[in-house]
């Protein structure tokens, strides 16, 4: 199982950057993609009234993680640690990195310099034209 950073599922609506094809690749290997809350807040914060229907059939395709109040409190305290330390982590990143430190998961992100957590396991992926 692997957990999808929200970059990577619009990405995959949108048909951008070849993931859609990485997806469908993976999926082929037998591999399960999952995705959590602050993926679908954020996936929905740039849907247009139009792209519901399929956004939703997409996301509702993907294993789910909840936010638990463990994971919440995990996540604010990874936010305060590495502020202390001159780096700043956002609310979100901070919670999906929660969820997949909980749960044991690798994140698939493109966006891999807002992931610099040692003890996350990381499937970054290249910026690819499209």
């Amino acid at each position: 199982m692997y957990l999808l950073d929200s970059d990577v599922i619009i990405d995959a609506l949108n048909g951008k950057r070849g993931r859609n094809v990485l997806l469908e690749g993976l999926l082929r290997e037998g591999r399960l993609l999952a995705c959590c809350a602050i993926n679908v807040t954020e996936v929905y914060a740039g849907v247009r009234p139009h792209e519901e229907e399929r956004t939703g059939e997409f996301l509702d395709s993907l294993g789910y993680y909840p936010l638990t109040r463990e994971i919440a409190r995990e996540a604010g305290l990874l936010k305060r640690h590495w502020s202390r330390k001159g780096t700043t982590l956002s609310l979100a990143d901070a919670t999906i990195a929660a969820v997949a430190l909980a749960n044991d998961l690798p994140l698939i992100t493109g966006n891999a310099k807002h992931y610099r957590i040692p003890e996350l396991r990381l499937v970054p992926l290249p910026a690819q034209r499209g």
